[in-house]
């Protein structure tokens, strides 16, 4: 009649089939047994597990107003009164804050942390503890050491989650912004609208926290409003995203054209447009020796896989779609992403990320288009270097061509130096005296200031600002 609780439970995948199989076949007598299982989101959890059992899910709260309702429905009015001295209730709504903060820069992805962090709140609890010792023992002449605060903050109780360097540096700034003697001024806060409240009760606290917006601003967090924008993107993605995966893919009744029909017209389409196999022999009479040649043909290399691997695949799929031959696993997969405008996996597992089949397609041409006039007209003014399955080896086959141009110079003691043109590339007229000119690169997080030559901050709802022609030389 007792419970069982099992935690982490994705850890474990291999007991998950042989529990499964004890509560199904074991004789349970009493009622009030019951096995609660604790597991994060994992693709191979046994589905048949999952069907059987009650489910519950626990998501951080939405927004700066439900995290802060949150915290502070776990505090006691006996934690708000353990200390006489004034600093200690701005310090606890600052951590709070703080943990919310945290908690609620993950929902934007990379742009808020560029590895999602588990901040829970025994992080939040274990500082506040901290901070409780900390005023026990500061001498009031001297009063708070700060620079303990900031470090146990940002470096120890939050810090000790964080793995990557950068978002160390972010940690640290909002703990060197929010922590220091300036947090007690009466002006302060967090942003515009965010102030840290003088109460006394938590029923002070609560009716503060009620008059906090309930929408937050990206710039809450130390973000730009552009963010917002990425993130309801990507938000609308997902939902869109699932509703395709589950909607149903027998073929539809009535007189509309069947799901066959649509990708057999649009494989006939894609296989009269695609390009023909590459002639080897062209890079031969080209100097097979060449650095940049022999870059090239590890570029022809791999878009000659793709081409072929898309021709065949089609032509199978025509067949499978007359009957002519048995439709496979991947078929089936090319089939089903053709209808949904997505790129199938086999052709995505050889090539190059993109939002839609249609785009995907477009690129295939132009990146051909490249290779090819390469091979035939000779050696681009410019090149495409988003149009490169290897854009790294492309800049180290250009370290070594200027290397071997300078009799002198040792290929590790090369750097690669890059200088940011006023022209776009159109503009070009004929190749660099030394070193290549290459576009095709976007700023993401910031604009562009063509005229100086420098970053700037983003202009509002542009998110992505393509860069002038680079000229990029050893």
């Amino acid at each position: 009649g007792g419970w069982v609780l099992l935690q982490n439970c994705h850890l474990g995948l291999d007991f998950m089939d042989e529990l499964l199989e004890t509560l199904l076949t074991a004789e349970i007598q009493n009622d009030t047994f019951r096995v609660w299982i604790t597991t994060e989101q994992h693709l191979k959890f046994p589905i048949t597990l999952l069907q059987i059992a009650i489910k519950f899910t626990n998501e951080p709260p939405q927004g700066i107003r439900a995290g802060l309702k949150r915290t502070f429905s776990g505090i006691s009015q006996d934690l708000l009164n353990v200390s006489n001295l004034p600093m200690w209730k701005p310090l606890l709504y600052t951590v709070a804050f703080l943990h919310s903060t945290v908690q609620e820069r993950r929902k934007f992805g990379p742009l808020g942390w560029n590895i999602p962090y588990e901040f829970n709140s025994a992080d939040f609890t274990a500082s506040v503890q901290f901070i409780q010792n900390h005023l026990k023992k500061i001498d009031i002449k001297k009063g708070i050491s700060w620079n303990t605060v900031r470090y146990m903050i940002g470096e120890v109780q939050y810090g000790g989650r964080v793995t990557d360097d950068y978002d160390k540096r972010l940690l640290n700034c909002f703990a060197r912004v929010w922590f220091n003697e300036s947090m007690f001024d009466s002006a302060f806060c967090f942003y515009t609208g965010y102030k840290i409240p003088v109460c006394k009760t938590l029923e002070q606290y609560f009716d503060y926290i009620q008059l906090l917006p309930a929408m937050d601003s990206p710039e809450v967090f130390g973000l730009h409003p552009n963010a917002d924008i990425t993130y309801q993107k990507n938000t609308s993605a997902d939902v869109l995203d699932t509703i395709t995966n589950i909607q149903p893919k027998e073929s539809a009744g009535g007189s509309g054209e069947t799901r066959e029909s649509v990708v057999y017209r649009s494989a006939e389409d894609m296989l009269e447009k695609l390009p023909p196999d590459y002639v080897k022999a062209r890079l031969v009479k080209m100097g097979a020796l060449n650095s940049m040649n022999i870059f090239l043909r590890q570029e022809i290399d791999r878009m000659q896989k793709v081409i072929t691997i898309v021709r065949t695949s089609l032509n199978d799929l025509k067949l499978a779609i007359e009957g002519t031959i048995v439709m496979s696993e991947n078929l089936r997969d090319a089939l089903d992403n053709m209808y949904d405008a997505r790129i199938p996996q086999v052709w995505r597992r050889v090539s190059w990320e993109s939002s839609t089949l249609g785009f995907w397609f477009t690129e295939l041409l132009d990146r051909n288009a490249q290779l090819s006039s390469w091979i035939f007209q000779g050696r681009p003014k410019v090149f495409w270097i988003t149009g490169f399955f290897n854009p790294q080896g492309f800049l180290t086959a250009m370290k070594q061509e200027a290397t071997r141009a300078h009799k002198d110079w040792a290929l590790d003691k090369v750097a690669v130096h890059n200088d940011v043109l006023k022209l776009t590339k159109d503009e070009i007229t004929a190749p660099p005296s030394e070193g290549v000119y290459i576009y095709g690169l976007y700023l993401e997080g910031a604009g562009w200031d063509k005229r100086r030559g420098i970053l700037v901050e983003s202009t509002p709802k542009i998110l992505f600002v393509q860069l002038p022609v680079l000229h990029i030389f050893a």
